[in-house]
């Protein structure tokens, strides 16, 4: 019979402990794939000592009991070794079809990341605690709450994908949000329909925003979003059915400039009626708009809304315009529009039915 192998303090060591004339402890195990794999400690035991100048760290068995549990779980030795950035890449490169917002969402969110020290930490390290951290992290950094409430839900979809690949248990990312952080998020109050009379009333009577009259009807009368209302063209009216076909919306980014992508949703495909007074509207709008460029953005062309320039408005356009125009009407009336009021406010009727809104004056 063979004899068993002892350490420097003559304890008798398992099978696949070793210990090297540093006096440091080593195991050797199989991995779930069928590859040695080792672990290292300066402690055989937790009561064991740190040899002085050592980095503390759990003992070689302890290390042992991790691993025994993961093989005995089927939890994958590498997988679980990648970091929050390598997970969340492979979590994207799973997701390649998306829309160009998406993707500059994804590059923003994975620079965030490199940037921080959750971005670094193996996967299998990261606990609920570090996750709020990271979230009260972001705060501090000055990103708002909504922002850090959508990256909080794509890294719990990543840590979701590791958990069905068998790389961890748990998810860090599984909290609500709110327990953490206070919701700063400033509601978008609808309009009434007496504040849309209002509105419409002050706009057409104003020197300065006279001119987005129509723009203002269109939208309050439709519903549409406002990077829908910039996609129209001539071809999508067909004022003998009295209809708009909505099938895509215009977007633009610094990096590539115009584009055209389909509806936010499968629904957002819809053919929209038009009221008498949106009908009168859109008319004008083709008229003033005679004799203008015509730009070609993926095939489309004929937009109905441009700037002074020419070229089709897009939503930052309306965004800087309905800030100032709610400025300016909110010096003159008694009763304030909503301060936080942007082209989606007008999406969202706050009683009645939009039919029923505009049945007084459309």
């Amino acid at each position: 019979m063979s004899e068993k192998r002892r350490d420097s303090k003559n304890r008798i060591l398992r099978s696949g402990e070793s210990q090297r004339k540093d006096g440091r402890y080593a195991y050797k195990y199989v991995d779930t794939f069928g590859k040695p794999q080792f672990v290292y400690a300066w402690k055989l035991v937790p009561t064991d000592k740190t040899p002085a100048g050592k980095r503390e760290d759990i003992s070689l068995r302890e290390k042992e009991k991790e691993i025994q549990k993961d093989l005995d779980d089927g939890i994958d030795p590498i997988g679980k070794k990648m970091t929050v950035c390598q997970l969340y890449a492979k979590q994207n490169r799973h997701r390649g079809n998306v829309r160009h917002n998406t993707v500059k969402s994804r590059e923003r969110l994975m620079k965030l990341l490199e940037s921080d020290p959750l971005g670094a930490c193996p996967i299998e390290s990261v606990k609920m605690s570090d996750a709020k951290e990271w979230a009260l992290r972001m705060r501090d950094r000055g990103i708002a709450y909504r922002t850090i409430s959508n990256d909080k839900r794509s890294l719990k979809a990543a840590f979701y994908t590791a958990i069905q690949d068998d790389c961890i248990r748990k998810n860090p990312f599984d909290f609500q949000l709110n327990t953490v952080l206070e919701d700063t998020t400033v509601p978008k109050v609808p309009l009434t329909p007496a504040q849309e009379e209002s509105l419409l009333a002050f706009v057409e009577s104003d020197s300065v925003y006279e001119k987005y009259y129509d723009e203002i009807v269109i939208l309050l009368g439709t519903g549409l979003r406002i990077s829908e209302l910039c996609g129209l063209t001539d071809a999508d009216l067909d004022f003998e059915g009295r209809t708009i076909t909505v099938d895509h919306q215009l977007l633009r980014s610094k990096e590539t400039g115009y584009y055209i992508e389909k509806p936010k949703t499968e629904s957002g495909v819809r053919q929209i009626p038009m009221s008498e007074k949106v009908c009168e509207a859109l008319k004008r709008v083709l008229a003033n708009r005679k004799g203008a460029k015509d730009i070609i953005v993926d095939g489309y062309c004929g937009f109905l809304f441009l700037n002074r320039d020419g070229n089709p408005k897009t939503a930052p356009n309306y965004d800087t315009m309905f800030r100032l125009l709610v400025k300016k009407y909110n010096k003159c009336h008694e009763e304030a529009l909503p301060k936080v009021m942007t082209p989606h406010t007008l999406r969202h009727p706050n009683v009645k039915p939009k039919t029923q809104i505009f049945s007084s004056f459309l």
